[in-house]
């Protein structure tokens, strides 16, 4: 069962009960409020986050080697 804890009361997040009976709550919408401020603000880090050194040179590898076969005429990046 997946949960979200709020101040003690625990609110299911999936839509049925442990022995697989569909559950008809619903989330609380403080609740459902928090969860996705709280879920907004990580993936806001996320994406302004600088990309590592490693995964850029990794991209600039990729390049590289797409512009070598679009110079010798194959067009396979894979290559």
């Amino acid at each position: 069962m997946l949960a979200w804890q709020n101040g003690g009361e625990v609110t299911k997040l999936n839509p049925t009960d442990d022995d697989g009976r569909r559950n008809e709550a619903e989330l609380d919408p403080k609740a459902l409020d928090s969860l996705g401020r709280a879920l907004k603000a990580h993936y806001d880090d996320l994406v302004h986050a600088p990309l590592p050194d490693k995964f850029l040179e990794l991209l600039a590898r990729l390049e590289a080697r797409e512009q070598r076969g679009r110079k010798s005429g194959s067009g396979d990046a894979a290559g």
